[in-house]
């Protein structure tokens, strides 16, 4: 017997909605913040990759509301940003309504799979009463010396008419270019804000300490922190007054240096070179600007570099030693500049054979493989002869230390934010210039000005120098001007999880420094649960933790980090094992599978593909079998409650049969195991349809709240169709662990030798009766379509495995 989900989901959104069943609630001594990273609204809509980190916080927040938590479940909009702009330059129309309109399909598309998102709790980063609270914060920032102008090279795109973030710069037939439009990009020095979030680098790194996240993310951010400690050397130029300054973390090995290498942009550069090297590294230093950070440093890259001309003294040995140029040596890391001792690093080393460069070994070890950067007894070395590593290392500081030529230095890769963007559609800076570029904080909010027809300015400044109306302020008959760039999309999602909590129903937000703000966030943080994609493991989390622990420091917050525990799900790849692009041809709209199959089959398909931290193939035949799951699930309530309950039946084995349910799916609910939770929901209906008549409607109730989380419609339903409360009215069973029978055994199923599921077997089955209810599972039936059953091993309460051609 098959629902019709059109109908049955049409009718309990409407419910949802007209009841805002999913409103915050202040009521309990328990809370849960579970948040999704929120989306920016693309004109493509939700595609169905999106849905699987989307219906995992669905169900964590409807089981903690039946849990009898307060539950903070909201959404918004990244609204600000590139692709919005583009659109407007090209078809000369604002980017505003189209972006509205986008954000209505996607409100749309997630209403129709029944989240349970509080909509009054709706924010959207284009909406001025949000960003007078990131322009508040940035104020904060800049009175506290963490904002500040700079001269500084940054990703020039011409074609754009910006600046670019790394993320949103590709590699193209070996040029830089942008990855929207593909335009080249180059390092061009500009005047430009800059965030100061390397103070902060050493409490970024001791936050990470004590957070439930992936240890593999949290390696990420470690090392895109980048803390060393080391020492920095200065080394006299030879005929000149110059010196140059080198860290390295390898103090020991001073004695192995065979040549100093500067980064291109070195400060010294220019005064560093020789007269008949002079056009070889200026062309250098060119092509070097052509390449991105990430592609200067791989490891795997061939190495390049061209000879200055000009020595440094080495401090012990005398010796001369020449100084290079090489693109692999970055002028944000460290000082700018490296003493290369090929033996002990592998970089060097590849340098050093390219250009015939002398190796000189510094540590004996048993073989002559190098380079080596282990430990050992050091030779070579003059009187440092035979110390190990730690022990020259402080010899060589001390001996060092007498002439003022080393100190030790803690050094981060972590570089400054760039928080300037040359474009309209972004929030504006809240300051003012007055003729002689003094800066002057607007109280105020500076909105943004509605314009049609943006236009690029044909210079390095943002659009809004083209609306001199705006730009131009007189203010007590002095002359002003606003700001022409805008802040980058990151600022809005760096807090934006703090503005749920501001947000009011009537769309106001109450004030970020008040003290019922105060209140709120120490009822609600840290966010319990964030969930989204790997691809903003460093950026966007270490901007959000770097702005929270600075509202932190200012008292705003009552918490150092913003999100206790974090997991990052996995893809869900096309039919062609890729993931999915509009330009493989293999996104996959939900609209289709919520008409065809309804919400709820997809929500159970996507949590039943695997674990939620792996990648699956999308797979439309395993979507048809969770349909008729459900379906079989609501004709079983059908046919039982048809056939009328009869209390006089032995109630034992069904009521141990619940019972145990409830233990399991609570369990794998809080391992956010969902795909083994639903396999033990499918072991029971197998078990449920096989009864004729059952003692109490109770099993019944529960089940469909126990399905709830998963799949909220057809759950509505069944409780309906039983006579009882709606799942808001409901909590969650309490299990009676007296009423559990021994337990079955659980063996697994395999299909080909292949493990492809598991199913728990009842004492009372035959073998003939394992097989045939092993064969209907969803995730087994999938393997057996087409197929024919050659033989069937079974080994009594260990395995079972079908053999198929």
């Amino acid at each position: 017997m098959m629902y019709n989900h059109r109908d049955v989901e049409k009718k309990w959104q409407q419910y949802w909605e007209k009841n805002k069943t999913f409103k915050t609630t202040e009521q309990n001594n328990k809370k849960a913040y579970i948040l999704d990273m929120f989306p920016y609204p693309s004109g493509a809509g939700l595609h169905v990759g999106h849905l699987e980190g989307y219906t995992a916080t669905d169900i964590i927040s409807r089981f903690k509301r039946l849990k009898g938590f307060d539950v903070l479940h909201p959404i918004g909009w990244d609204a600000f940003g590139l692709p919005a702009e583009q659109y407007a330059l090209k078809t000369g129309n604002h980017p505003a309504p189209f972006t509205l309109k986008n954000i209505d399909n996607f409100r749309r598309q997630l209403k129709s799979l029944g989240f349970s998102y509080d909509y009054d709790k709706e924010v959207n980063t284009t909406d001025p009463n949000f960003y007078v609270w990131t322009q508040w914060i940035f104020k904060e920032l800049y009175k506290h010396g963490l904002a500040t102008i700079e001269k500084i090279d940054v990703n020039w795109c011409e074609g754009l008419g910006t600046v670019l973030a790394n993320e949103e710069i590709i590699e193209k037939d070996g040029i830089k270019v942008s990855e929207r439009g593909n335009f080249p990009v180059i390092k061009k020095p500009m005047k430009q804000w800059v965030l100061k979030i390397t103070k902060y680098a050493e409490k970024l790194l001791e936050g990470l300490e004590d957070l439930d996240w992936p240890e593999s993310l949290k390696l990420l951010q470690r090392n895109w922190i980048g803390k060393s400690t080391g020492h920095v050397v200065n080394w006299n130029v030879l005929n000149s007054t110059e010196h140059i300054d080198t860290f390295t973390t390898r103090l020991d090995t001073i004695f192995g240096v065979s040549a100093i290498i500067i980064s291109p942009e070195h400060k010294l550069i220019s005064k560093l070179i020789s007269l008949d090297q002079k056009q070889e590294v200026n062309e250098y230093i060119a092509n070097a600007k052509q390449k991105s950070e990430l592609e200067r440093t791989q490891l795997s890259k061939n190495k390049t570099g061209v000879f200055l001309g000009t020595y440094v003294k080495h401090p012990f040995t005398k010796k001369q030693i020449p100084i290079w140029t090489s693109d692999y040596v970055l002028t944000s890391y460290g000082t700018g500049a490296i003493m290369s001792v090929p033996a002990h690093d592998e970089r060097d080393f590849d340098f050093a054979k390219k250009y015939d460069l002398e190796i000189i070994k510094v540590i004996n070890i048993s073989d002559d493989k190098l380079p080596y950067n282990g430990d050992g007894k050091h030779i070579n070395c003059s009187i440092f002869d035979g110390l190990n590593n730690e022990e020259a290392t402080n010899k060589i500081f001390e001996a060092l230390d007498k002439s003022m030529s080393v100190r030790k230095n803690i050094n981060f890769k972590l570089r400054d934010w760039i928080f300037s963007r040359q474009r309209y559609w972004g929030e504006p800076f809240p300051i003012l210039f007055d003729e002689n570029q003094n800066i002057y904080l607007v109280k105020e909010l500076v909105a943004l000005p509605y314009i049609n027809n943006i236009k690029p300015s044909g210079t390095t400044d943002g659009p809004l120098a083209n609306i001199p109306e705006w730009n131009n302020v007189i203010i007590d008959g002095k002359k002003y001007r606003h700001d022409n760039n805008v802040m980058p999309q990151w600022a809005g999602s760096s807090w934006y999880y703090l503005a749920y909590i501001l947000k009011n129903a009537d769309g106001t937000y109450t004030p970020l420094d008040s003290q019922e703000a105060k209140k709120r966030f120490e009822n609600w943080l840290p966010v319990d649960l964030y969930i989204g994609g790997q691809e903003h493991a460093v950026l966007h989390l270490l901007y959000a933790r770097f702005w929270h622990r600075f509202l932190f420091d200012l008292g705003i917050v009552n918490t150092k980090e913003p999100f206790a525990k974090l997991i990052n799900q996995g893809l869900i790849l096309g039919p062609d094992g890729q993931k999915m692009s509009k330009s493989l041809g293999n996104v996959i709209n939900p609209d289709e599978f919520v008409e065809s199959h309804g919400a709820d089959s997809l929500r159970i398909y996507e949590m039943f593909m695997g674990p939620l931290t792996d990648s699956k193939s999308w797979n439309v035949d395993s979507l048809n079998g969770i349909k008729k799951w459900l379906d079989r699930i609501y004709a079983t309530f059908k046919n039982l409650l048809d056939n009328k309950i009869d209390i006089s039946l032995d109630s034992s084995e069904l009521d141990s049969n619940i019972n145990q349910l409830i233990l399991d799916v609570e369990e794998n609910i809080e391992k956010t195991k969902f795909n083994i939770a639903i396999s033990k929901m499918m072991v029971f209906i197998n078990y449920l349809s096989s009864q004729t008549r059952i003692a109490s409607k109770y099993p019944l109730k529960v089940f469909a709240i126990l399905l709830s989380p998963f799949a909220p419609h057809i759950a509505e339903e069944l409780l309906q169709i039983l006579g009882e409360k709606q799942i808001h009215e409901q909590l969650w069973p309490f299990v009676e662990v007296d009423k559990i029978l021994s337990k079955s055994p659980q063996i697994g199923i395999q299909i080909n030798g292949k493990a492809r599921g598991q199913i728990e077997v009842q004492d009372s089955w035959s073998e003939d009766e394992v097989i045939e209810h092993a064969i209907k599972l969803p995730n087994i039936s999938k393997w057996l379509e087409g197929k024919t059953i050659i033989k069937k091993i079974y080994i009594k309460d260990k395995i079972l495995n079908l053999i198929i051609k």
